[in-house]
């Protein structure tokens, strides 16, 4: 087994399943003893940041909340600046907006107006790719600021629910562990 496959297996053995959170019917994903342990938070990063070490990457952008956390991570280990995209009316500055669906309502992110150039090279970084929501507006918002999208990482995805084929360029997307079925 190599490195990065032991790796992999290392981060799936920790994540903890948490039957009923939210709500009734959701199996949870839990990060937190990724986060806890140094070796797989590090292991994480690394692995996140892998695909695009020596790409010139200007900006590794994350979502809100957890994103921040592996984004913040990946932009350092990349030499690159890091970019919040947040939940509406969070950010102090005049912002974009993207609205969209979820499964019991609707939500709006924003991202700050001059918090990228034209041309930037990003990465969009979040924990998890479940149905793809959050994700598909925060690519909108980075295409509204003529950005060039390198590729798209998460730490999780599940497959099972097919996200990947909203996604206008799905050949983008890592994702690090992926449950096939619930």
């Amino acid at each position: 087994m190599s490195a990065i496959e032991s790796s992999l297996k290392n981060l799936e053995s920790a994540i903890r399943n948490i039957a009923d959170f939210p709500k009734p019917g959701i199996q949870f994903k839990d990060i937190t003893p990724i986060l806890r342990d140094p070796v797989l938070f590090h292991q994480s990063i690394e692995l996140l940041a892998g695909p695009y070490s020596g790409k010139d990457i200007d900006a590794v952008v994350g979502i809100d909340a957890r994103g921040f956390i592996f984004a913040s991570g990946v932009a350092l280990r990349l030499n690159a600046g890091f970019v919040p995209i947040r939940k509406a009316g969070k950010l102090p500055y005049f912002t974009l907006e993207e609205s969209y669906d979820l499964e019991y309502g609707s939500s709006t992110i924003a991202i700050h107006q001059d918090a990228l150039k034209e041309g930037d090279r990003v990465i969009l970084v979040d924990d998890l790719l479940a149905t793809g929501g959050t994700a598909i507006a925060a690519i909108k918002l980075l295409e509204s600021l003529k950005v060039h999208i390198v590729g798209i990482s998460f730490l999780i995805e599940l497959a099972f629910l097919d996200a990947r084929r909203k996604f206008s360029h799905p050949h983008l997307i890592q994702s690090l562990v992926t449950y096939a079925a619930e």
